[in-house]
């Protein structure tokens, strides 16, 4: 990487942060504001899947710890360096097809734990996150979308269960094949990264804007019994639902313990 970018003319840094501990999300920030460089457009990419049931260094549920939490307190933090017309770009997944929100047991203390369950959870708020901070930001021109990157193989999938994910893509195949279409295809890494560059640089911020975006385009709603393993693209409406964008963010000021 370093070797091309010094190729092409250009740089890059890295900058530690540990989405899973608040007190590392707000260093990182603390130490991006000290510098002050403005960003064009913010891709926040990390992510678990499907983890063991287990929480944060605050004591929140990992997935929704990590996946939501930490990227909602790091990216509130650094919002202001965000130039006017620039971007966010949240990565969520089509696993937010698993589950809506639970804004009253976020951290499964009453609700018995299902990893996948608390994955869509995760991946639903990244994109109500989107949804919300969109709103909060367009006055600027700043554009926020979040992105279904497509399935992949990295470790993201390390902590499944064995077999669970060989048998969620052959359910996927059934559903295909009784609607007359070819079986699901695995993206490499570039094409799995090509709709968070299209949402971030290429496409137009009126068409992103608070949108969920999948294969360089923005996705359409479909109904909410359907199966997941039965849609090929699209969003449930609930993960757009700007009401839920704004209980979701109070809730998260009041878990993370800051406003913005």
């Amino acid at each position: 990487m370093r070797k091309e970018a010094a190729a092409n003319g250009v740089t890059f840094e890295l900058v530690e942060v540990d989405l899973a501990n608040l007190k590392s999300v707000r260093a990182c920030a603390d130490a991006l504001l000290g510098k002050a460089q403005p960003f064009d457009a913010v891709i926040a990419n990390a992510g678990v899947m499907a983890t063991p049931f287990g929480h944060t260094a605050d004591g929140f549920e990992t997935q929704f710890g990590t996946n939501h939490l930490g990227h909602f307190a790091l990216v509130n933090r650094l919002a202001s360096l965000i130039r006017d017309r620039g971007r966010l770009i949240n990565l969520s997944s089509s696993g937010h097809r698993y589950s809506n929100v639970d804004l009253d047991d976020p951290n499964f203390e009453r609700t018995p734990y299902e990893p996948f369950v608390a994955y869509g959870r995760s991946k639903t708020a990244n994109v109500l996150f989107a949804v919300a901070f969109d709103r909060r930001h367009r006055g600027r021109g700043v554009r926020a979308a979040a992105v279904h990157p497509g399935g992949i193989r990295t470790e993201l999938g390390r902590y499944a269960e064995p077999g669970r994910i060989e048998k969620i893509v052959e359910e996927i195949n059934r559903h295909l094949a009784a609607q007359g279409k070819g079986p699901f295809q695995w993206k490499s890494i570039p094409q799995g990264a090509a709709t968070s560059v299209w949402a971030a640089v290429v496409a137009s911020a009126d068409e992103i804007g608070g949108q969920y975006c999948e294969n360089c385009h923005v996705s359409h709603v479909v109904p909410d019994d359907v199966p997941i393993t039965a849609v090929s693209e699209g969003v449930r409406g609930y993960a757009l639902d700007p009401n839920s964008a704004q209980a979701l963010w109070r809730k998260s000021e009041e878990l993370v313990g800051e406003s913005f």
